[in-house]
């Protein structure tokens, strides 16, 4: 199936279809009349010779159709890799992945070249051949004539090279057109083979009105499978009946099929067999956070009407309200890409406002609680589940066990099956799968117990003084300016606000960049010396001239030895009149074919080294670039921009090249004959400079915009695919259909303000070329007898009347390569976007062994997002002791995040420093710096390939290594039961593997890579108690040497860390062992621990 990222592209080729070759019959009609007329009946030779032409070209058509064919289908899957890359380009920046990565888009990209080699080839061999028809057509012509006896004289010659010249515009013209039918009539076959897949049907959910039943959901006998020709169903068996109202919660380990579940509600995954009726509208909130690029506001409307009072009691019960106070902007605030600039707690909330906004009766919630911390998350289940879903039908899928007693249903799911179903109290009574997970809960909170109970000295005492004398002491300065001080960093955010509240909006999706006025010529001498250093630019303008020349000399040749009338002697004989001819003819098709292919090594040349160009600029941008961006104006860039340069732009040069030699060679020819009209041509040339000016002004800023307005179009696309399941799940498809005709509309517009620009210089040319040439006619007319030889006089008619086609064919051809070459200044530009620091320095590097022991000393550490922007990290100063675990708390957005992202540098810090066993990490170079460290992220990122290249992508690792590491993180049963074992495929995304799934093979990346300094950041996230305890035992199992950074919102996971890190609002607001935050009541770390253990008192 094409890539669905590259249908733009495809529809750009079939709009491009468009041009008049439908007068070229009328004109080879014509044209076929005119030389009977002159050669008499060797005009059947004529006719056959430029049958013979176009048919030369049919099996050069086939091959350049099969050539694109292959062509975009290697573009397709480096598209598919580059737009991965993009998505996941925080996790390669992480794990120090980028150069890997980036290679294997150059080996695709080599791929490619292959076949754009051989497509430019056939494009070059279509080019002579149509080049070379006019000048074969004249030979065959006139040597039939003198094989059959007939009389050629000067005037008949004469008339029939000015018939041929005529003769050759529309042939010339059909490289352009078989090479855009080939382009065009792949793209509608790859359309069509899109259009002919399968869709979801449309009985997949049965809509049932809700006066005719109580029942919200029914399913009866169910059976679903993402891969329908699978033998193991994803769900099986599945019986289930929601009354309307009910409060159904989902539970059950990682890959039982807890999201599959939610999925055949909303009729995602295809059914096998049963029904499925729903009753009513629904909502659905996804496990992995779906934001759409646009302000906040947007995003929570969802194309809904604004009722204020409604959104403020949206606002209230997700939990918004005091980030929103923070940010700048507020809900106006532009949130990015994917929403790249919201923490995850922050956009896991703005989902479920979203679909609270909507007003929904049944509302599909995949674990919306594990990205918040335990405050939150235990408002947003008062003030959203229970309170503002209280007359509801809501099914929450759920790894926190305390939520579940609220639930009027619980449902245990394991492989596909649900296995328990009841109360909360009846299942515990049964034991079995339910039991393990709550048992599992309270080993957690007992452990938690624990610790608030023990003796903090006798713990603390394992850690030397000497080391957390400096921190504490910090804190406790810290302490005491914050109790004298009040909330200074809250009335600090404020003056912040106030004072930035005039600037540009920042850290947010800024206007594409748009180069305003002619094209610099930097930008052709730029790419002129890409190739070869410019070496083959002499040779195509050699090529080209001595082309004209040859031709210019074969038709003098013609008109001198002809004889001037029917009653004069040939000047030669008939034989040496045409081996002089066919010589210099076929001497002018041979630098045709050479010129033909020059351009196309040229251009190949020069689009891969520009290709390559941008990419390690665009693999070197730093983070910030990326979170500013939209992925669909970088994938503008690298496709549709991309094209042009691999297509169009050397043929554009090399016709302009071509043009203006000819048209110079035509001039040459009239002037040599009669000089005067040179009195006319100045200033003509004059008034066509003017006319192509006045038109390149207005098409220049057309195609830049169209080169703008294509990435919206391309980036709905691509958020809209990512997107699917929320967008039909709240019924929207139709609001977004809509959006994307909006988009196309908009891109449409300045397509056919540039296509009527075209036409309207086109008509001024024609008037004015045809005024000139009637001009030169009538100034040789005036001419007495015997000033001119006629057979002179009757080359430079003969030429003139191709002056008209000429002269507009050439500021045609210029206008078009300055609107081609657009997309060269485009590439150009981000081939100048701002780097990263260097990835290796070479007179500062790390030793191997480095880090040996673990040890973090953060100094005086002051971060923020831009230079203009308030601090995010205000003075952080603390020491993580090498082999210590730290656990790193806080409510959202408090810098927990922020603090990672300056351990790993994609975020340079503004003041302070970092130092890594007494090695300033801001010295050493980000790979050697990156490579050292690991991480488990908070959103679990897998690239499509098989499971061993997601868990070894370097390929350092042997298959023992890497099944130790699966059955450490208990996924090595699951692996070993599929057929392909390692080479077990992984979707686009890792589709095909739950989300808890993906948390593990990233925990088991982690293994293989046998870092010294491990960050955990919300790694446990989604996956259950039992499986989160676990891991935990594993963690202080295989990196117990390790210093490991946890940031949790579960206080379990972070209890029984070594030290406890509190930040609030960018400032250390508490640093010391988990037992003394404890014994001090008032402290932020001992409410955070109350907020959990109260929400799980239940239990």
């Amino acid at each position: 199936m094409s890539s669905l990222g590259s249908l733009p592209w495809c529809i750009g080729r079939v709009s491009d279809c468009r041009t008049p070759h439908a007068r070229a019959t009328p004109v080879i009609v014509l044209a076929l009349a005119i030389l009977y007329k002159n050669v008499g009946i060797a005009m059947v030779s004529t006719l056959i010779a430029t049958v013979l032409s176009i048919a030369a070209s049919v099996p050069v058509a086939k091959l350049q159709e099969h050539y694109q064919d292959k062509l975009m289908a290697s573009k397709d899957e480096r598209m598919r890799k580059t737009s991965e890359c993009l998505k996941n380009m925080r996790i390669l920046k992480l794990q120090a992945w980028e150069d890997r990565y980036r290679l294997q888009l150059e080996e695709m990209r080599n791929v490619e070249c292959r076949w754009l080699r051989w497509a430019l080839y056939s494009q070059a061999a279509v080019t002579f051949v149509f080049w070379s028809s006019p000048i074969f057509v004249a030979v065959i012509t006139f040597g039939t004539c003198i094989l059959l006896g007939g009389q050629l004289t000067a005037g008949g010659v004469l008339s029939a090279l000015a018939t041929f010249r005529i003769l050759q515009e529309p042939l010339r013209n059909f490289p352009d057109l078989i090479s855009m039918m080939a382009q065009t009539r792949v793209s509608l076959d790859r359309l069509a083979h899109f259009l002919q897949q399968e869709e979801l049907p449309d009985d997949a959910t049965i809509n049932v009105p809700q006066s005719s039943t109580d029942k919200a959901i029914d399913i009866k006998d169910g059976t679903f499978s993402w891969n329908p020709y699978s033998p193991t169903p994803t769900l099986s068996g599945i019986h289930l009946s929601v009354v309307r109202g009910m409060r159904v919660a989902v539970c059950g380990v990682i890959g039982s099929g807890k999201s599959s579940l939610l999925s055949s509600i909303l009729g995602e995954i295809p059914k096998l067999c049963g029904h499925v009726r729903i009753s009513g509208t629904a909502a659905y909130v996804p496990q992995t956070a779906w934001i759409q690029s646009g302000n906040i506001e947007d995003n929570i409307l969802f194309g809904s009407p604004m009722d204020r009072q409604r959104y403020k009691r949206v606002i209230a019960a997700c939990s918004l309200k005091k980030d929103l106070e923070l940010l700048q902007y507020g809900d106006q605030t532009i949130i990015g890409d994917r929403g790249i600039n919201l923490s995850g707690g922050q956009k896991q909330r703005v989902q479920l406002a979203r679909a609270l906004y909507q007003d929904a009766d049944i509302y599909l919630l995949d674990d919306p609680f594990s990205a918040v911390d335990a405050h939150t998350g235990s408002e947003l289940f008062k003030e959203y589940i229970l309170s503002a879903l209280a007359a509801k039908t809501v099914i929450y899928v759920t790894h926190q066990v305390e939520f579940l007693p609220a639930a009027d249903l619980i449902l245990v799911l394991k492989d596909g099956h649900i296995t328990q179903a009841g109360k909360y109290d009846d299942l515990l009574q049964a034991g079995t799968d339910f039991n393990a997970l709550v048992s599992a809960h309270k080993e957690a909170i007992e452990t938690m117990d624990i610790f608030e109970d023990s003796d903090g000295d006798t713990v603390s005492s394992s850690i030397p003084n000497k080391r957390l004398t400096p921190s504490i002491s910090n804190i406790d300065n810290l302490k005491n300016k914050v109790r004298e001080n009040g909330q200074p960093s809250n009335t600090r955010g404020i003056k912040e606000k106030k004072k930035n509240e005039e600037r540009k909006k920042k850290r947010t999706v800024q206007e594409e960049e748009r180069v305003r006025g002619r094209v610099s010529l930097n930008v052709y001498l730029s790419y002129m010396g890409e190739a070869y250093k410019g070496t083959l630019i002499p040779l195509i303008i050699l090529a080209q001239t001595m082309f004209q020349v040859l031709q210019i000399a074969s038709n003098w040749w013609m008109a001198w030895a002809n004889p001037q009338t029917e009653g004069d002697a040939p000047k030669t004989d008939s034989v040496v009149l045409l081996v002089v001819y066919m010589s210099l003819a076929f001497g002018s098709s041979l630098f045709v074919f050479v010129r033909s292919l020059l351009v196309a090594t040229f251009g190949l040349a020069a689009a891969q080294k520009l290709f390559v160009k941008m990419l390690r600029c665009v693999f070197r941008a730093p983070m910030s670039f990326f979170d500013t961006t939209p992925s669909g104006r970088i994938l503008n860039r690298v496709s549709v921009d991309q094209s042009v340069v691999d297509l169009d732009i050397a043929f554009r040069l090399g016709g302009f090249a071509s043009t203006t030699i000819q048209l110079l060679g035509i001039v040459a020819v009239m002037s040599k004959v009669t000089w005067q009209v040179l009195i006319l041509i100045v200033p003509m040339a004059i008034a066509c400079m003017w006319m192509q000016r006045y038109y390149i002004a207005s098409s220049r800023e057309l195609t830049r915009i169209l080169s703008v307005q294509k990435s919206p179009v391309i980036h709905l696309f691509s958020e809209s695919i990512a997107g699917a399941a929320t967008i039909r799940g709240f019924g929207q498809e139709k609001r977004f259909m809509k959006r994307n005709l909006y988009l196309l509309d908009c891109f449409a517009r300045p397509l056919f303000s540039s296509l009527a620009a075209i036409e309207w210089l086109c008509l001024r040319m024609e008037l004015l070329s045809t005024f000139v040439f009637a001009f030169c006619m009538a100034i040789l007319v005036s001419f007495p007898p015997g000033t001119i030889e006629p057979s002179m006089a009757g080359l430079a008619v003969t030429y003139g009347l191709n002056l008209n086609a000429r002269m507009s064919r050439w500021i045609l051809s210029f206008c078009k390569l300055e609107n081609r070459i657009i997309s060269v200044e485009r590439i150009y530009q981000y081939c100048k976007i701002p780097s990263e620091a260097p990835l290796v320095i070479e007179n500062c590097r790390p030793p191997s062994s480095w880090p040996e022991n673990g040890n973090i000393e953060l100094i005086d550490l002051k971060v923020r997002y831009k230079d203009d922007l308030p601090l995010v990290l205000h003075g952080v100063s603390c020491m993580f002791p090498g082999g210590k675990k730290i656990g790193i708390v806080g409510r959202t957005g408090s810098g927990k995040s922020t603090l990672i992202q300056a351990l790993f540098r994609l975020i340079e810090p503004t003041g302070g420093k970092i130092i890594i066993d007494n090695i300033d990490i801001s010295a050493i170079g980000l790979h050697d710096l990156r490579s050292r460290l690991s991480i488990i992220p908070q959103d679990p990122t897998l690239f499509e390939g098989t499971i061993r290249m997601n868990l070894d992508p370097l390929e350092e690792r042997p298959d023992q290594e890497i099944w130790e590491a699966l059955e450490k993180c208990q996924l090595g049963e699951v692996i070993r039961s599929k057929e392909e074992k390692l080479d077990s495929p992984v979707l686009e995304n890792g589709d095909n593997w739950s989300v808890g799934q993906r948390q593990l093979i990233a925990l088991g990346r982690a293994l293989l890579k046998q870092a010294k300094i491990l960050v955990l950041d919300e790694a446990t996230a989604s996956v259950d108690t039992a499986t989160d305890n676990l891991i935990q035992k594993i963690i202080r199992s295989e990196f117990k040497d390790c210093t490991v950074c946890t940031i949790a919102h579960r206080i379990p996971t972070v209890i029984d860390s070594d030290l406890v890190l509190v930040l609030s609002d960018g400032k250390v607001a508490e640093f010391d062992t988990p037992q003394k935050l404890l014994e001090d009541k008032s402290s932020m770390f001992m409410q955070l621990v109350s907020e959990y253990s109260t929400r799980s008192s239940c239990i």
